[in-house]
């Protein structure tokens, strides 16, 4: 049987120094924290952070991580729980090929297999932001915001 050309892996002793070399486009950068500080977020947070490496056969392209289970306003009564779409980093030359589509796709898989039934991710506004990534895979704005950002959701 065959690898599959696109999959997520595991963050490993193997693969972590290839991981925090994963760089997004210079203009791009302040609306994505580098994923050296999503590997320290993931180490801090275990319980809620689902961190995984996109390949594409044995090249690695880019970076995922979910969380899961997690309140965004605990100070509030009757705040939910979330899960969904914490960062995503595909490297500046690999982007435009699928690997983003592929991630979020894989992060809904994933929430799926464990209950959920809609996926939540934010976004910054602004000239060469996600925004037009993210309603195009389907999220459409709830009307919250999380600090600064635009709060999405999309069924599953």
């Amino acid at each position: 049987m065959t690898e599959p050309r696109l999959r997520l892996e595991k963050i490993t002793p193997d693969n972590v120094e290839a991981a925090v070399e994963i760089k997004v486009r210079p203009e791009q950068e302040k609306f994505v924290s580098p994923v050296a500080k999503s590997l320290a977020e993931a180490y801090a947070s275990p319980d809620v952070a689902w961190p995984r490496l996109i390949f594409d056969g044995e090249e690695l392209v880019g970076f995922v991580m979910a969380f899961l289970d997690v309140r965004f306003n605990p100070e509030i009564p009757g705040d939910r729980r979330r899960s969904g779409l914490w960062r995503l980093n595909v490297a500046a030359d690999r982007q435009g090929r699928g690997y983003g589509r592929f991630a979020v796709e894989s992060v809904c898989e994933e929430l799926r297999r464990r209950g959920e039934s809609v996926v939540t991710v934010t976004w910054d506004t602004g000239e060469g932001g996600p925004e037009g990534f993210y309603l195009g895979l389907g999220f459409r704005p709830t009307g919250e915001m999380s600090g600064d950002e635009v709060v999405g959701e999309m069924r599953l």
